[in-house]
């Protein structure tokens, strides 16, 4: 299911991202749950949602990287 807002984000993401980093994750989700609707029973083992998060991690790791301190930074 889409997220209206980041405070609709699972804990784990509020977490660990700023807030920057947040939107791209919501955003990217977002587009991936509406892209992914009709191909959710050709893709194989990964449901929709699975698939959504997946995506939204890769598009945040375009803009940002893992730090040695486990925060995330912006590259």
């Amino acid at each position: 299911m889409p997220y209206k807002t980041k405070n609709a984000l699972p804990d784990s993401v509020k977490r660990v991202l700023p807030d920057h980093a947040q939107d791209i994750y919501k955003e990217a989700y977002n587009h991936a749950w509406d892209e992914y609707k009709e191909k959710q029973d050709r893709r194989g083992d990964d449901s929709r949602e699975e698939t959504a998060h997946k995506v939204a991690w890769s598009a945040v790791k375009h803009q940002y990287q893992k730090g040695d301190d486990d925060k995330w930074h912006k590259k």
